[in-house]
Formats: C-alpha cells, structure tokens, sequence
C-alpha cells in the first residue's frame, strides 16, 4: 500500500469506520481486524496511529466530547429566550435533542463501569461543563430568573448528578427508579434557587436511557 500523504485523512477516516462498528457491534465484539477489514487498510496503516483498540475508543469518545463541547459553545451563543433560566433549559433540552451529540451513548453507556471513564466524566463535566453553566447562572442572578447564591458550586453538583448519579446502567436501575431520582434532582435544583429541569426534560432523559439500552 503507497504511503498516505494525507496523514490527518486516515486518522479521520479510522474514527469514523471504529465508531461505526462500535455503535453496530458494540466495543467488546469489535476486534482491531473488524477495523483494518472496513477500512481496507494494512494493519500497518492502523497502528501508525493506535497501538491498541482501546487507544481508538479513547480517541472516538474525545471526538465526541469535543463535538459536544462545540455545540454547547454554539447553542449559548446564538439561543435567544427572556431571561437566563429559559435559556439554560433551552440549551438543556437542544443537547439532549442532538442526535449527533448522541451517536456513541450506546458504546459508552457500556464504559460507564471503566473506572477511569467515570472519573473522566466527572472531571469533564467539573472543570469543561459546569464553568459554562455557572456563567449563565449568573447571567440569571442578574436578571432575577435564578437565585442561587451559588452558581458554580449548583453547575458543578447538576453536572456529576446528571452525568454519574442519574445513570442508570452504572447503579443498576429500572426506568421507576431512575425517574424517581430525577425527580428528586429536579426538586433539589429548584430549592437551590435553580429551577432548570423542566418535567419535559426530565421525561426526555428518562426516555435517552430507555433508547440506549441503559435501564436493568
């Protein structure tokens, strides 16, 4: 095979094709030739860039991370509402709706028991999300719409809440439980002087596990 002059290409176009059979076939019955075999590359060509498959998933969920962090940036830049609260749940519920900020929860609903995939899911949404969240927090203490004395701490809590506690395959929980705990959240926000789960956003996350396979 003649060397690839386009180095960035083939690196794009292994994501791509791994993603895809991971989605398809999951993580666990993907095996580095499935990769090679759908790509028509060498083996070679492969580990020029991945010197494993979980170097590949690594690469894939930072892909999508990084996605994520884009639409995010885009949506509060260009989400018009009254005031900051129906912002943020507007901004809430448009993530959620993305299908592709979603494409891979299927693959990393199955990760979430990898232990330093949770703990890079938590520091992600800390130290990447919840920031974010704070600001138009703040944006509501001026405007009157939240009330929270404080933002940064209340993102930070909403965020690990949201992403680790809420999940349902890492505790094991049936649809029930988990709407109960939403619930629960939903109220504890709203104490905190930030009411931003809406019941329709609380039924569209209940229901995003359900789709994905999340529920025992």
């Amino acid at each position: 095979m003649a060397r690839n002059k386009h180095p960035e290409q083939t690196l794009e176009q292994i994501l791509s094709v791994s993603a895809k059979l991971f989605t398809e076939k999951s993580y666990e019955k993907t095996s580095i030739q499935d990769i090679i075999d759908a790509l028509g590359m060498s083996k070679g060509a492969i580990y020029h860039h991945f010197k494993s498959k979980e170097e590949i998933l690594e690469a894939v969920m930072d892909q999508q991370f990084s996605y994520a962090a884009e639409m995010l940036n885009h949506l509060i830049v260009n989400t018009e509402a009254p005031n900051a609260r129906l912002k943020l749940i507007q901004i809430l519920e448009n993530v959620l709706s993305d299908p592709k900020a979603h494409t891979l929860d299927k693959v990393l609903s199955h990760q979430i028991k990898n232990p330093q995939f949770v703990l890079t899911g938590m520091k992600n949404g800390v130290e990447k999300d919840a920031p974010i969240i704070a600001q138009i927090m703040i944006q509501g203490q001026e405007d009157g719409s939240i009330t929270t004395e404080f933002p940064y701490e209340c993102a930070e809590v909403f965020m690990l809440l949201i992403n680790i506690w809420i999940n349902p395959t890492l505790f094991r929980r049936n649809r029930a439980e988990t709407i109960s705990r939403l619930t629960f959240l939903q109220q504890m926000m709203r104490s905190l002087g930030a009411d931003i789960i809406t019941d329709q956003l609380l039924q569209k996350v209940a229901e995003h596990h359900s789709i994905i396979g999340g529920y025992q």
